[in-house]
């Protein structure tokens, strides 16, 4: 069987200072000195692996034998990674077949020239890594910023043209007709005795129709209900966020209640999964929202609840699911019963995990003593307080526990928590002087943090007081509650409870 010179050309994107396959050819022509050869190509393929037709052709032909050499016009035509390229070169040396590069002058059939390959391929992966790198860094700069980053364009809402920062772009504008449906659905999710199926029987029956033509899903809706770039993000909604471990962008006071929000991946996040919002990124979007934010947080809050406790509720379930952290890691810590007997116990969802994981809270969280615990805990905080906001009926159903009318003392509230966390970081490498001043300055700080609260629980109506002894009345009678109105007490009251090496921090809505 006659052997041939291979001729392999890539070019990914055309443009202007790029060669052409067809220059890349031409090159690679010279060094066969007229002999006959083979000419392999691929156009609009990336270097960065190996899933190329042309190139495919040509490693079946070399394993048939009817390759004798492979010319490139460069190195990185061929590939721009290391475990492929050793990988192709185990396959060149088994077949005996040579590998030139025509503008760099390497030519495996030299010991030189194989050193120098393997330099040159750490060099090329270098470029398309520090490429990437590049790309991904643009475009969270531009997605911080507020831009249209494409994609499809959410039920509710259509493109209309906008500037920001002097820069053409666009953004999203509300289409009535639809975002009525949308205000449909998320008002009947509010209700707990509503679920998917419900809603989407519902809408069914009373031939309300989508109107882009497709058929209304559980999976669709469930997609609806979670996606902030609907929500009409306030102060809560930035608590809310950062109660889940989500990078927030913008300043708790531009979250005023107009703009709606942006959810990114994020640079960081290495979970897949919609109810893990642990390093993902929120942005402000340029467009205005049109769902309460007391009824987004609802619909929001019950899918979480609702990936962390059945509705048959089944014993080894806690009414503290879902508010339960690693404070090692910031994942949540999930219920789990031990095999020789009946105990449940808390483990965080990252321990053990592929690729390092969590070493776990560092200790032993027995389900039944953190449930006593945090129930004397709420007993005390409850104590605290002559009066507690108004706590409305739907409360019940996951709603917020503050939904005051005035939120500049809130949003205040929440700067304060974050200045003193920032001064506590410091605490580990101050000098006496230093210390002096940020005991002072914390003292300040959590002075005017209960003055707030005092302004914020009188600001939110005159029947508080009844209300507070509702709510009290309902944890005197605790063990008589149900498992879901256990749970709406400590949605009102808790934002997240963090565990580590015996350590237990209680964050409160109140």
């Amino acid at each position: 069987m006659p052997m041939y010179d291979a001729l392999y050309a890539r070019q990914s994107i055309e443009k202007k200072d790029s060669i052409s396959v067809e220059s890349q050819l031409e090159y690679c022509r010279y060094e066969t000195h007229g002999e006959a050869c083979i000419e392999y190509t691929d156009k609009g393929f990336s270097g960065k692996d190996t899933n190329r037709p042309g190139f495919e052709t040509m490693m079946n032909d070399i394993r048939t034998g009817k390759i004798k050499r492979v010319i490139v016009y460069k190195l990185d035509r061929i590939s721009r990674s290391i475990l492929d390229f050793a990988n192709m070169m185990e396959i060149f040396q088994k077949y005996q077949v040579e590998f030139v590069s025509s503008t760099e002058k390497f030519d495996t059939s030299t010991p030189i020239g194989r050193a120098m390959l393997s330099i040159c391929i750490v060099f090329a992966q270098l470029e398309r890594e520090t490429i990437q790198k590049r790309v991904t860094d643009a475009y969270y700069a531009r997605c911080r910023r507020g831009f249209y980053m494409g994609g499809r364009i959410p039920y509710g809402y259509r493109l209309t043209n906008t500037v920001i920062d002097n820069i053409r772009t666009s953004m999203y504008e509300e289409v009535p007709e639809e975002s009525e449906q949308l205000k449909l659905i998320y008002s009947m999710y509010t209700n707990t005795d509503n679920s998917l199926g419900d809603i989407v029987r519902y809408l069914n029956e009373h031939q309300i129709k989508n109107l882009r033509g497709a058929n209304w899903n559980t999976a669709r809706i469930s997609e609806m209900l979670r996606n902030p770039v609907y929500v009409q993000a306030d102060i809560d909604v930035y608590q809310f966020f950062q109660s889940q471990g989500t990078n927030i962008y913008n300043p708790a006071s531009d979250f005023t209640g107009y703009n709606a929000c942006y959810l990114y991946k994020g640079t960081v996040s290495t979970s897949r999964r919609q109810s893990d919002l642990s390093g993902k990124e929120i942005v402000l979007a340029p467009h205005k929202g049109f769902i309460p934010s007391k009824t987004w947080l609802a619909c929001r809050q019950r899918s979480l609840n609702n990936r962390q406790c059945t509705k048959t509720c089944k014993p080894k379930n806690s009414w503290l699911a879902g508010k339960v952290k690693c404070g090692k890691c910031g994942y949540a810590l999930t219920i789990r019963k031990a095999e020789t007997k009946w105990e449940r116990y808390f483990v965080c969802s990252q321990s053990g995990s592929r690729g390092g994981g969590c070493t776990g809270a560092g200790c032993t969280v027995y389900a039944d003593v953190l449930e006593k615990y945090m129930l004397a805990a709420i007993k005390d905080r409850l104590s605290e307080f002559q009066k507690l906001s108004c706590i409305s009926d739907t409360v019940e159903k996951g709603m917020p526990a503050f939904p005051p009318k005035n939120l500049t003392p809130k949003i205040r509230l929440t700067q304060i928590g974050e200045e003193i966390e920032e001064l506590l970081s410091k605490v580990s490498g101050a000098s006496g002087v230093l210390m002096k001043y940020i005991d002072e300055k914390i003292s300040e700080l959590d002075a005017e943090r209960k003055a707030l609260q005092e302004e914020i629980v009188t600001a939110n109506g005159t029947d508080t007081e009844g209300r507070l002894k509702q709510i009290t009345n309902h944890v005197k009678i605790w063990e008589t509650l149900s498992f879901e109105d256990r749970q709406a007490v400590v949605d009102a009251l808790i934002k997240v409870i963090r565990i580590a090496d015996g350590n237990i921090e209680i964050i409160w809505n109140i």
